[in-house]
């Protein structure tokens, strides 16, 4: 008996970033994404008391962001609990509070950084204890090298950022790229969507984990130029980020 015929490659199922009919359709989205990566946060223990923000530009109202209400759990996070705050850190929609160092960053990012649609940023262990030793992520595996050469250290530390003139520091220091390291601090991601910058969010820790891992067990071995600047093409879009991060994203909905 013959084995089957393969099926056409245009009736198999390969999900791709939605296209929205109107900035309504789109916001609800968006705002879906940002309660369930706070949510997918908090299930990492990425949560440190009340620090740590995702924050998601409004599509229609774009120098406005939504984000986590200060002091409600990540993974309490539901759509109808974030708040949508201005460029002068003001509430317009929601009932609670701003959190004024999300807003000094986040806001400052966003400004920067038009193609921008999240920003995330953590406390995260791994991601903490690397930026403490105010390096980079070395091209040490295949998931690594999406940053080699695409994310920047902010090589300085001065309290708790609460001065606007700090965050558009910790912007320039970003420029053009994806993430970068705040040193004695913490990681900070960015993307065109809410699952790109959580994408890459995970990933940079996963990166920091792996080479602090490496570096206590002996002498790690880079790959070579060439060959991360290959695997970056490959693996470093953001939506490339966004295919990698549906299987979380499907876990994470069905606790809604």
């Amino acid at each position: 008996m013959p084995e089957p015929a393969p099926l056409p490659v245009e009736q198999l199922h390969f999900a791709m970033p939605p296209v929205h009919r109107s900035p309504d359709e789109e916001r609800v989205h968006r705002k879906e994404r940002l309660a369930g990566a706070l949510r997918l946060f908090g299930s990492y223990g990425y949560e440190d008391g009340v620090s740590g923000h995702i924050t998601a530009r409004d599509p229609e109202f774009t120098s406005c962001f939504w984000v986590n209400p200060f002091g409600v759990p990540f993974d309490e996070a539901h759509p109808d609990d974030l708040i949508l705050v201005n460029g002068e850190g003001q509430v317009l929609q929601g009932r609670h509070h701003v959190n004024q160092a999300a807003f000094t960053v986040h806001a400052q990012v966003h400004l920067a950084r038009p193609d921008v649609v999240a920003v995330a940023h953590t406390h995260s262990e791994h991601g903490s204890a690397l930026a403490a030793l105010g390096e980079l992520i070395d091209p040490l595996t295949q998931e690594s090298c999406a940053f080699y050469e695409d994310h920047a250290l902010y090589d300085a530390y001065t309290g708790v950022v609460v001065d606007e003139e700090e965050g558009r520091r910790i912007a320039g220091a970003l420029g053009g790229r994806k993430a970068v390291i705040l040193r004695n601090h913490g990681l900070l991601t960015v993307g065109d969507s809410v699952d790109a910058a959580a994408w890459w969010f995970l990933s940079l820790e996963r990166s920091c984990r792996i080479q602090l891992a490496a570096r206590a067990a002996g002498k790690p071995v880079l790959i070579e130029h060439r060959d991360a600047v290959a695997t970056r093409e490959q693996l470093g879009s953001d939506l490339v980020a966004w295919i990698n991060y549906q299987p979380l994203w499907r876990r994470i909905a069905r606790t809604f």
